[in-house]
Formats: C-alpha cells, sequence, structure tokens
C-alpha cells in the first residue's frame, strides 16, 4: 500500500478507531495526537498550545476577532511568520510535521486538515467517516465517559468547532462530500466493517 489516508470524522463516529485499525492492517505508521508531540517540538510551543487550538475556533467570528487577523482562505501565507497571530503558527507548525510524516512514506493521518494540507499529493486518499447520532451517543458515553446529559449538544458542539476550525484554516467545508475520496456511515457497516470498506476501496484504487 502507498497511499497517503487521511480520515475526518464527525465526533463519535469512531474515525480515529477506523484509522488505528486500517493503519495496523498494513503495517504503516498511524497519527494522531503523535501530530502535537512532534509539532510541540518542532515549533518550541507547548503542547498544550496545540491541543486547545480547535477549542477557540468554537464561533468562527469571534475566533477571526480573537486572532486579530483575516482568514488564509485556503490562500498559501506570502509574509512573514512573525507577522502571524499565535493560531496561524501553530497551524503552519502543525501543517509542516504532516507534510514531513506523509514524506517518510505511507500512513494514516486523523483530522487536523491534513486532507487540505496534503491536497496536491497524487497518492493522496481522504475519507470522511460519518454516523448516526444514536450510534455517536452510545460511544460517546462507553468509549469517551461523557455524561449522558445533554450530550447530543455536546456532541453536536465538538463538530462545529472542528468545522470552524477546518474551514478557517483551509477554505473549504468540512464534511462537504466533494472534497472526499469515500464517505462511510460508520453506524450503518460497523467498525470493523468500514475498516475493510475503505481497506478494498484504497487497494482498488488505480
Amino acid at each position: 500500500m502507498d497511499r497517503i489516508v487521511t480520515i475526518s470524522r464527525q465526533y463519535g463516529s469512531g474515525g480515529r478507531e477506523i484509522g488505528r485499525k486500517l493503519a495496523e492492517v498494513w503495517g504503516i505508521p498511524f497519527y494522531d495526537n503523535e501530530l502535537i508531540t512532534r509539532a510541540a517540538k518542532d515549533s518550541g510551543f507547548a503542547e498544550t498550545a496545540f491541543e486547545t487550538a480547535e477549542s477557540r475556533a468554537n464561533n468562527s467570528l469571534l475566533y477571526s476577532i480573537a486572532r486579530g487577523t483575516a482568514s488564509f482562505n485556503g490562500q498559501d501565507v506570502g509574509f512573514s511568520v512573525d507577522n502571524l497571530s499565535l493560531d496561524d503558527k501553530l497551524y503552519l507548525a502543525q501543517a509542516k510535521v504532516i507534510r514531513n510524516c506523509a514524506a517518510e512514506g505511507p500512513c494514516v493521518i486523523v483530522g487536523r486538515c491534513a486532507d487540505y494540507i496534503l491536497r496536491k499529493l497524487d497518492n493522496l486518499v481522504n475519507i470522511f467517516v460519518y454516523a448516526d447520532m444514536d450510534f455517536r451517543i452510545e460511544r460517546a458515553m462507553r468509549i469517551d465517559g461523557m455524561a449522558p446529559e445533554k450530550i447530543e449538544n455536546a456532541i453536536l458542539k465538538i463538530d462545529k468547532r472542528r468545522s470552524n476550525y477546518h474551514n478557517f484554516h483551509t477554505g473549504e467545508k468540512w464534511g462537504k462530500v466533494e472534497n472526499y475520496s469515500l464517505c462511510i456511515n460508520s453506524a450503518r457497516v460497523g467498525i470493523d466493517n468500514a475498516v475493510q470498506v475503505i481497506k478494498t476501496y484504497v487497494e482498488g484504487m488505480k
């Protein structure tokens, strides 16, 4: 398998588990939180700064005001990094690590705008994992230990945060089917079957 596979996912859909299992099946690296560690080490910024960057994107308008800068709108930066906000510097540091990981060979990368950052690669496959709300609620309670009170609102808020972060930095709409090679409903097929479907799809690509 010579592909770079990115996994974007709704919260509670099992996208991270699917990505990890795919990497295990193929025997290739799996990158999730490891990206934060590498980006922090390379840039000198604290890991907590990267971990909270997405949470600051809860409201796209307030996020823009807080950053004190105009959106990239999907365009490459054409000015000094010193003039960028902290959040933009964090994004660029993370993007550099993602490109380096992809340059090292086939891998599976979860989230963090990797689908957009690596968009120019010929061997890129972008997957979007979504699921029915009941499925997501059950997983959120069982795996992540989320309390049942207002859990649906909490799930939707996390999705909104991911969407704002992705849309703001890339100028592309998170979850828009045209931006992905394959979209799969993990609630309908199950986690392990989703792994097999994606595996078959990727290995069958020309």
